[in-house]
């Protein structure tokens, strides 16, 4: 089965980065509208961009759909009720509306500067990131509510078994609101969200909490900056896997990102503002670009201190560098 597909996804993946470069000039072309205030025009190519990327998003969602046609209009009896027909066609396709969340990457290189008896210092680092929007403007607010799922692996990729040493898995539900209008307020909007997050770990290493949280989104320039407070939701004593752990992540974090040129600079800070001995922090640098010119492949390099790299060693400092590729940003 797999051998039978490959060539319809091979063709999928090149349309797909074929559509990216399209894209691309027609970000161009409306910019340049922009540049010369024929802002008429460059509102018409911004609406052709929304269509496109729609398209883009969906392509392999459509390739599912028209098989599921094909089989439905050609090989099943038909069916008097037209709601019906639609139905069989949804079953068959199987077919949903997923979009790239958080960053996508694979880091076959990642570096703890400390030697720890547990593991290797060099390991692989991956993360899976995607959200579905479930229902938009129910509040007529211009709000998106989404179901969101992320998954970061830390991987033993050199050891002899090669065992996957900690995986965190984040499933969460939030809403979207976008705010103000352009060029009126340097606040964009803001998200509001119920996030679990755990690491399905035997009872000793299990970890687990579940946070409301809200982020606001500000633009200056192209600099953009989101703060991020929360709540943690609390547990019975006695299911608590990590009561202190507010204690080494605190109560927020603050992202900047700086879109430049084609490369994308990202820096998280963490601190659990106590201004004493027992100060926490934490800081992440991550750095994307093009790889090798491709539109849709990038290089990626992270770089990170501090407390809280992940769930299982959230109360252990490390420093850690890694490299590899992404696949959004």
């Amino acid at each position: 089965m797999n051998a039978i597909k490959f060539p319809g996804f091979f063709l999928l993946f090149v349309s797909f980065l074929l559509a990216n470069d399209q894209l691309e000039d027609l970000y161009k072309q409306a910019s340049f509208y922009e540049n010369q205030k024929e802002y008429k025009k460059a509102m018409e190519i911004y609406k052709k961009i929304a269509i496109e990327e729609k398209n883009a998003n969906r392509i392999y969602f459509d390739e599912e759909k028209q098989i599921a046609h094909k089989i439905a209009t050609e090989t099943l009896d038909k069916i008097d009720d037209e709601e019906t027909e639609k139905t069989i066609q949804q079953i068959l396709a199987k077919s949903f509306d997923l979009y790239a969340y958080e960053e996508n990457y694979f880091l076959p290189f990642s570096y703890d500067s400390r030697q720890r008896d547990d593991r290797k210092q060099t390991e692989a680092k991956f993360q899976f990131s995607v959200k579905k929007p479930i229902i938009s403007n129910f509040l007529k607010m211009n709000e998106t509510f989404y179901f969101g799922y992320s998954q970061t692996s830390l991987w033993q990729l050199y050891e002899d078994s090669s065992p996957f040493r900690e995986t965190s898995y984040r499933p969460e539900l939030f809403v979207e609101l976008p705010y103000g209008k352009k060029g009126k307020t340097v606040i964009k909007g803001f998200k509001f969200g119920f996030l679990h997050e755990s690491n399905g770990q035997p009872v000793e290493k299990s970890r687990s909490w579940n946070r409301l949280y809200l982020t606001s989104y500000f633009q200056l320039g192209n600099l953009f900056i989101a703060p991020k407070v929360w709540y943690r939701i609390p547990e019975e004593k006695n299911d608590d896997d990590n009561p202190d752990i507010e204690k080494y992540l605190g109560y927020g974090d603050l992202t900047l990102v700086l879109p430049y040129k084609s490369h994308t600079f990202k820096l998280l800070f963490r601190n659990n503002l106590r201004f004493n001995k027992d100060n926490k922090g934490f800081v992440q640098l991550d750095w994307t670009f093009p790889l090798l010119g491709s539109k849709s492949l990038f290089a990626y390099v992270q770089a990170s201190s501090g407390y809280g790299d992940s769930l299982i060693d959230y109360d252990k400092e490390i420093n850690r560098f890694s490299f590899g590729i992404s696949l959004s940003r």
